[in-house]
């Protein structure tokens, strides 16, 4: 090495002294040390000495004082070193032990290196002669021989620091270690062959094995758990639900009926308290009359010279009319819903009780037991509950002008003289229907084609109907408005406009009054438009409004028209 540095000092250019390589760049030279340690061995072989350069040992190949290899490093050579090593023109492959150290003696390579036995010569003369780029070239990947072979194998890790085999695994630092590594920074480290290290792991292999299947069980048989668990929460659901929908479906069918019921009694008893209140308002009314004839003779007997005649009527006159003690006669207050509130809270009371052990004890397997089939009704179709709606001329605005059989309407061009009772509406140009809804489902239809603006639904009965009128559901309105010929809406808040495809001739509407449905179809396309989710607490009738007849562009009328069986709207 010092040779080499001191040419290389003197010299312009870095060369190899044997292969003539040129370097760009000055190599950094290295101690090949797995060459140094068969070196060394060689050196310390007891028993025999050296002759030429070559070292002879009793009992080896070829006998006598003849320098021979021992068979045993002979053999170590041939497996370390393969064929392919010694492809080169300088050391041929030869099987003979002999034969190879006579060839080496005849070298001239050996006679050049001074003091240095054969094998170290062919060592270092076949890593000499492989190809440059393997190395000479301090820059590319330098091959070293380690003792299990090439370190530029592909099986082979390389250490990147000292491009040696990593063949050693430090159990300190748990890392895998070239022999480099482990002279400069794992001497006092206890460190093993790699393959002994993985020989050991070997052992605990089957015991990581066996503990990830077992992990992997346990997860599995936990998956299969929460699945069994969902399923019992699915039937638990199916249970309660089923349940809850019996017992609140009886609290509100109770509450329904009871509503229905109160309302009917009350409607009969304010008719019946009505018609004994003209009764007897018409007998008084007799009575004033007869009294008031009465105090007019009086007054006339006043008035009159005739005394005779005075004398003979005043007996007559003085003793009062046969008329009915009054005092006693009263309206009765009562609306007869006391035993309908009174059943109402049996029922109730019924449904706190069920509710209560729901809640405690949960509701019994029964409900999800299969009950008899029952035959379900047909659906219908929305016409089958198709009802006859007249116009109610006395809350239609003054310029409202409905046709005689109060069918059709349409704005006309001015005021008419019409009373301003109090269910006329007096600024809004509508109309509602005659006939109330209280319950069940109604449906009817209404000709719109030819106008450019109109509004359609239903009202309820306590609407305002004077002055500026707010339109919305919150204010008792649910309808369906038409503007500028192609702008559809429904008069929420804010207003939900709606798109339709194709203009509509005729519109249907349908009320479904207990599930609080008010619900519009394209009846030509028999298409469903909206529908209206809502609740209804009181009566509620259908809405018309031409509005203004814009001079004459929206002169049209809405017609209500008859409805015909052949459309599919169904519920």
């Amino acid at each position: 090495m010092s040779c080499i540095s001191r040419y290389w000092d003197q010299a312009k250019v870095c060369q190899c002294p044997l292969c003539k390589k040129t370097f760009q760049k000055r190599p950094e030279l290295q101690i090949n040390r797995t060459l140094r340690e068969i070196t060394e061995q060689f050196r310390s072989m007891s028993g025999g000495e050296r002759v030429g350069g070559l070292e002879k040992k009793r009992g080896g190949r070829g006998g006598g004082g003849d320098a021979v290899i021992p068979d045993d490093l002979f053999n170590e050579l041939r497996n370390k070193f393969p064929r392919n090593v010694t492809t080169t023109k300088a050391v041929p492959i030869v099987d003979n032990p002999q034969s190879l150290e006579e060839h080496l003696v005849q070298s001239p390579l050996v006679s050049s290196v001074p003091n240095s036995s054969p094998i170290a010569t062919v060592l270092s003369h076949t890593s000499s002669q492989a190809p440059p780029s393997s190395n000479c070239a301090r820059a590319g990947s330098r091959r070293r021989f380690t003792v299990s072979g090439a370190a530029s194998s592909q099986s082979a890790s390389i250490c990147e620091l000292h491009n040696r085999g990593i063949m050693i695994y430090c159990r300190t630092d748990q890392l895998c270690i070239c022999p480099e590594c482990e002279l400069q920074h794992h001497q006092d480290h206890d460190t093993v062959s790699v393959t002994e290290q993985w020989m050991e792991n070997q052992s605990q292999l089957r015991l990581s094995t066996q503990k990830v299947q077992d992990m992997i069980g346990e997860r599995m048989k936990k998956i299969e758990e929460i699945r069994t668990s969902v399923s019992k929460l699915e039937l638990l659901v199916e249970k309660e639900t089923a349940g809850s929908v019996c017992l609140f479906s009886a609290l509100v069918s109770a509450i329904e009926r009871s509503q229905a019921q109160l309302l009917e009694v009350m409607d009969m008893t304010r008719r019946a308290t009505q018609h004994q209140a003209n009764a007897i308002i018409r007998q008084l009314e007799l009575e004033v009359e007869e009294l008031r004839s009465r105090e007019s003779a009086l007054h006339q007997l006043t008035q009159s010279d005739n005394y005779v005649h005075c004398v003979k009527t005043f007996a007559n006159l003085s003793v009062p009319p046969p008329t009915k003690d009054w005092s006693a006669v009263t309206v009765n207050p009562d609306l007869g819903t006391n035993g309908i509130y009174r059943t109402l809270l049996v029922e109730v009371e019924k449904f706190q009780e069920e509710l209560r052990n729901a809640a405690e004890k949960g509701f019994p397997n029964s409900v999800l037991d299969p009950t008899p089939v029952r035959s379900q009704p047909r659906v219908k179709s929305v016409q089958e509950y198709a009802v006859n709606v007249t116009l109610d001329c006395n809350t239609a605005h003054p310029r409202l002008v409905l046709s005689d059989d109060m069918k059709s309407v349409k704005c006309g061009d001015k005021h008419q003289l019409l009373p301003d009772n109090p269910e006329r509406f007096d600024r809004v140009v509508c109309v509602l229907g005659r006939e109330a809804i209280s319950s069940g489902r109604h449906y009817w239809e209404v000709e719109v084609g030819g106008k450019t603006d109109w509004d359609l639904g239903v009202a309820k009965q306590s609407i305002n109907r004077k002055g500026k009128v707010e339109v919305s559901p919150l204010k008792g309105y649910w309808f369906l408005s038409l503007r500028n010929k192609n702008k559809y809406a429904f008069r929420t808040e804010p207003s939900t406009d709606v798109h339709l495809n194709m203009r509509p001739q005729k519109i249907g509407i349908f009320v479904d009054y207990e599930k609080g449905q008010v619900s519009f179809y394209n009846v030509e396309a028999k298409l469903h438009i909206y529908t209206f989710n809502d609740s209804f607490s009181e009566c509620i009738f259908p809405f018309f409004s031409p509005c203004t007849n814009k001079s004459g562009k929206n002169d049209a009328p809405l017609i209500i028209t008859p409805v015909c069986l052949t459309h599919s709207h169904t519920l």
